[in-house]
C-alpha cells in the first residue's frame, strides 16, 4: 500500500510534540516538587530551550532519511531489518529484500549524468520501493519542497546528494565521515561517494577503470557535440583534463591499504588527494 511521506512526519511530529509537552511538565512538576521541599519561593517553569528532547524538524528528519536511502543502498542499512546491518564482518544477503544494496560499493554522482542508476536515481527508485510507485512523485516534491529547493524535484534531490550531503554527513558524524566523497575537484566534475566498511583492494581501481575513464569519455562526446571555441566546450575540456588527472591520482594510491585500526580521520587523509576535503 503507497504511503505519503506527508503523513508519516505529522505523524511523527504528533509523536514528538506529545513526548515534549510531557517531559516538560514532568521537568515543572520535579521542579515544584523540589522546591515545596526546600522552602523555596522560585520559580517552577522550564522554559522550551531547556527542555531536553527535540520537537520535529522537517528539513533536518528529510535530510536524515536521504541519510538512511544512502546507507541502505550501500547495505548499512535495510528496511527488512533493524538496526544496522553491516559494518564490517559477514555480510548477509538475506537482510536485504525491499532494497537491494548496490554491488560494487560505488555511487556516482556527475554533473553530467552518464551511469544509470546513479546515487539520484537510486535515492528515488528507494522512496518508490519504501513508500510505493503511486504516491512517488507526490513524495518527491514534499521531499525537495523540505530541502528548500527549485526546480523539478528530482534535480533538487540530485543537487542536494552533489553539494549538500556529504557537508551534513561530516556534520552528523563529527568531521569522521563513513561515507567518503570522491571528487576531481571543483563545482563540476566527477563525484562518486564509497561506504568506507564495505572497502576492499580493489575499490580504487574499480572505481577508476569502471567510473572515471568512462565518464571521460562521456566528456569528450559532449565536446564533439559544441561549437569550436565555445565557452561549453573549454568548460568541458577543462573538466575532462581535472578527470584525468584524478584518475592518474586514483592509479597512484591503488595500492595504498585501509587500516580500520588507525581510524577514520589517520585513513582519510591518506586520500586526501582523491577526496573532497571535510568540512
Amino acid at each position: 500500500m503507497a504511503e505519503r511521506i506527508a503523513d508519516r512526519y505529522r505523524a511523527w511530529e504528533q509523536t514528538c510534540e506529545q513526548r515534549f509537552r510531557k517531559l516538560r511538565e514532568n521537568e515543572e512538576a520535579l521542579n515544584r516538587l523540589f522546591l515545596q521541599i526546600y522552602g523555596l519561593e522560585l520559580p517552577h517553569e522550564v522554559a522550551e530551550r531547556e527542555v531536553s528532547i527535540r520537537r520535529a524538524d522537517l528539513q533536518r528528519e528529510i535530510r536524515s532519511l536521504i541519510s538512511y536511502a544512502v546507507g541502505c543502498i550501500f547495505g548499512r542499512y535495510s528496511p527488512d531489518s533493524p538496526g544496522l546491518c553491516y559494518a564490517g564482518g559477514t555480510w548477509d544477503p538475506e537482510k536485504y529484500r525491499t532494497v537491494i544494496p548496490v554491488t560494487d560499493n560505488i555511487l556516482p554522482i556527475c554533473t553530467h549524468p552518464c551511469f544509470s542508476p546513479d546515487l539520484a536515481e537510486r535515492a528515488a527508485d528507494f522512496i518508490q520501493s519504501v513508500y510505493g510507485e503511486e504516491t512517488l512523485e507526490e513524495n518527491l516534491s514534499f521531499l525537495a519542497a523540505a530541502l528548500d529547493g527549485t526546480g523539478p524535484p528530482r534535480e533538487v534531490l540530485r543537487r542536494y546528494l552533489t553539494r549538500g550531503f556529504f557537508r551534513d554527513h561530516c556534520k552528523v558524524y563529527r568531521k569522521r565521515p563513513i561515507y567518503w566523497l570522491f571528487t576531481s575537484g571543483g563545482q563540476s566534475g566527477f563525484r562518486a561517494l564509497v561506504y568506507l566498511h564495505r572497502w576492499d583492494s580493489d575499490t580504487l581501481e574499480t572505481l577508476r577503470t569502471r567510473y572515471a575513464m568512462p565518464y571521460l569519455t562521456h566528456l569528450a562526446e559532449l565536446q564533439a557535440q559544441c561549437p569550436a571555441d565555445s565557452r561549453q566546450r573549454m568548460q568541458l575540456k577543462a573538466e575532462a583534463d581535472s578527470v584525468q588527472q584524478f584518475a592518474e591520482r586514483l592509479y597512484a594510491l591503488r595500492d595504498v591499504p585501509v587500516c580500520m585500526q588507525d581510524g577514520v580521520a589517520e585513513n582519510y587523509a591518506k586520500f586526501s588527494a582523491v577526496l573532497a576535503p571535510i568540512p
